[in-house]
């Protein structure tokens, strides 16, 4: 077993921020503490393994990318910044030493609909220069392309300094003549970062979403998702390709079908691996998400690779700039890895030895040689460091504090919990409670999770540590209708199936006063997205369990919110998600407002794109009309994210106020 010596004096630690740790203390320090941005973005390491970047914040809303050269001063350099309004700098990677190729994604109001938009550029990391990737829009074309284009491969072996990126081909017509170019669809280019020439690699096929290269550059994959012609809608199956080695010829390889309530059946391919001429991808096995494998040379039945006992396998581990498989994660009650390479299954025992506390470990970029290894560790109390691992020398140096102004120290654990639901099920979830105390007769906090096709997991989450840090038990039930536990689990989502998920949610609460953990004066739920969906409907099932509501970014008109996906190619898919019956009113906490008891604080971004504003607006008047406390609060210009240091920070602090007034201190 390899022992990872950790090199003390971090090159760069202190210098991405100067801020000193702020210390919990009244509530405004707190709420200011925990509405701050990560330090750290997003983070990459060069080819050579001698410079890595990084995307730091720029006040509340920008974005910085700064470069440190390792082999230099160590010092971090400002490269280029971002302060257009709703635009954010979300990804840079290196494709050479000497450029990087950065994403950036922007939501345009269009009429009455909100259009996300994303752009690529190449950013020399010399001297900041920038060139767009992406085709551009001119006079001469009726519609504007919202996909700007997206990396399938950073490295094309053989051909210096190209990638490989999708390009969106919109018909083009003259105005006011004939003209046109009958090239339409997704497609593939090989492009010069340093200069911007293109070269066409797959020709666009017009019901192409998707395509998948292998880890020599060569595009292997392609994924059709199927639509009406007349409205342009999408329909329930996708199909995949595959191309043999050496061919330009697409062959059929599977066919999905997604189901109406969620979830999809047949073989989906993710991922190549050319020596091994096979790919990867999810199937399902008992009712559970499995990976498979199926050979490229003469495909067949898939066969399996990894499957678990009553959980699902979500994801590939993969390495490198030429994203080489070498395992697959899962989550228990924990996040696990299971390394099928040896080199790295090795390699993942002996951090696991070198880093205290037992954090989860993340392999997040290597150099083109994976001597040199960008390696992310956290845990429940921790929100990150970033290290460097010379895998010649056995040295890991920490390099960035991924949220340097918090004190670890001052962390709340979180820990895996079972309780019983009404109607006898063991419910999993995650009990947090405020460090130093008893555990018992406190305020209290149920706090169901998004989606609803997802779950919570045990991590650092600064909506949690907020809440401990001002005294409150968190419980994150993973309720029926969450992701993660199979089909059976899952049921027909948390919309269609909501009084069992809803009726979990509440049991959770429950659970807490039982167990003599929550104070059943002073409960509370907390939600955002679908959890302030379940935060609001939880008062339909028992509008006397929770004493104050406080839902951020909610769904509350399921009937509104298929209405408004008519006018997107998505339509037909949220339909069949959303289902048809009486559950579409008894389900909408809108319709419902005059059972409800608590007082409820709402909290909406007018460019949310996941949920539409309108949500909240509607939820507010029906309140009102009934006569119900309500107050809601609108941020102008933020998404479903709400990722403003300013508005989170209100945020936190009307939370904590209303929490306060209503729970009784």
């Amino acid at each position: 077993m390899t022992f990872w010596k950790i090199a003390s004096g971090a090159c760069c630690t202190a210098i991405a921020f100067a801020s000193q740790a702020l210390q919990a203390g009244t509530a405004e320090e707190t709420a200011a503490k925990f509405a701050l941005r990560p330090v750290v973005l997003d983070v990459s390491l060069s080819p050579s393994g001698d410079k890595i970047s990084y995307i730091a914040p720029q006040g509340d809303r920008g974005e910085i990318l700064y470069v440190i050269d390792l082999a230099g001063t160590a010092q971090p350099v400002a490269v280029i910044a971002n302060s257009e309004e709703n635009t954010d700098l979300d990804e840079c990677d290196w494709a050479t030493d000497t450029h990087l190729v950065c994403s950036l994604y922007f939501i345009r109001q269009d009429g009455n609909l909100l259009l996300g938009y994303d752009r690529t550029m190449s950013v020399s990391a010399v001297d900041g220069a920038a060139r767009l990737m992406s085709q551009q829009t001119n006079s001469r074309m009726l519609r504007v392309t919202q996909d700007g284009g997206s990396v399938v491969a950073l490295d094309v072996p053989g051909e210096k300094n190209q990638i490989l990126m999708t390009r969106d081909w919109v018909k083009e017509r003259s105005i006011g003549t004939r003209a046109s170019n009958d090239r339409e669809g997704l497609g593939v280019d090989s492009i010069d970062v340093t200069t911007g020439k293109r070269q066409i690699k797959v020709h666009p096929d017009v019901d192409a979403e998707r395509y998948i290269a292998d880890q020599f550059g060569e595009v292997r994959l392609k994924m059709r998702h199927a639509r009406d012609r007349s409205t342009g809608v999408y329909k329930e199956d996708r199909t995949y390709y595959y191309r043999p080695k050496g061919s330009s010829e697409w062959k059929m390889l599977s066919k999905e079908t997604l189901q109406p309530g969620g979830g999809n059946t047949g073989f989906v391919p993710v991922a190549v691996d050319s020596e091994l001429d096979i790919a990867y991808g999810f199937g399902s096995k008992n009712g559970y998400d499995a990976i498979y494998k199926v050979s490229l040379a003469n495909p067949a039945v898939p066969e399996l690779v990894s499957a678990k006992d009553g959980i699902e396998v979500d994801s590939l581990i993969r390495v490198g700039r030429q994203r080489r498989v070498v395992g697959v994660s899962f989550a228990t009650e924990r996040r696990n890895i299971d390394y099928f390479d040896p080199v790295f299954r090795k390699l993942s025992s002996g951090l696991a030895a070198a880093l205290p506390g037992k954090p989860l470990v993340n392999i997040v970029d290597a150099s083109a040689d994976e001597n040199k290894l960008l390696i992310i560790a956290a845990s429940d109390v921790d929100p990150g460091t970033v290290y460097l691992l010379d895998r010649k020398t056995n040295q890991m140096e920490p390099l960035l504090d991924m949220r340097s102004h918090m004190d670890a120290s001052a962390m709340a654990e979180m820990k895996p919990v079972n309780f019983t639901a009404s109607d006898g099920t063991q419910i999993p979830g995650y009990l947090t409670l405020p460090k130093g105390s008893t555990g018992k007769g406190l305020k209290a906090i149920v706090l169901p999770h998004g989606g609803p096709s997802a779950r919570d997991e045990w991590g650092f989450d600064w909506l949690v540590q907020f809440f401990a840090a001002r005294g409150y038990a968190v419980l994150q039930p993973n309720f029926r209708g969450s992701a993660g536990y199979g089909e059976a689990w899952f049921g027909r989502n948390g919309f269609q199936d909501w009084k069992v998920a809803i009726g979990d949610v509440n049991d959770a609460g429950r659970w807490l006063v039982k167990q003599g953990i929550a104070d059943p004066t002073k409960l509370a739920i907390v939600g955002w997205s679908y959890g302030g969906y379940a935060a609001l409907q939880s008062q339909v099932l028992d509008p006397d369990l929770f004493k104050a509501v406080v839902a951020i970014a909610p769904v509350t008109d399921l009937a509104k919110m298929r209405e408004h996906a008519t006018y997107f190619t998505n339509s037909r898919l949220v339909r069949g998600f959303l289902g048809e019956g009486a559950h579409v009113r008894e389900g909408s906490p809108a319709q419902n407002a005059s059972v409800m008891k608590a007082p409820v604080l709402l909290f909406h971004g007018t460019l949310d794109q996941n949920v539409v504003v309108d949500q909240s607006r509607f939820m507010e008047k029906r309140l009102k009309e009934v006569g119900k406390a309500v107050t809601y609060v609108e941020f102008d210009g933020l998404d479903h994210q709400l990722e403003e240091s300013k508005a989170r920070f209100k945020m936190l602090s009307d939370i904590d106020k209303f929490l306060d007034t209503n729970l009784g201190g």
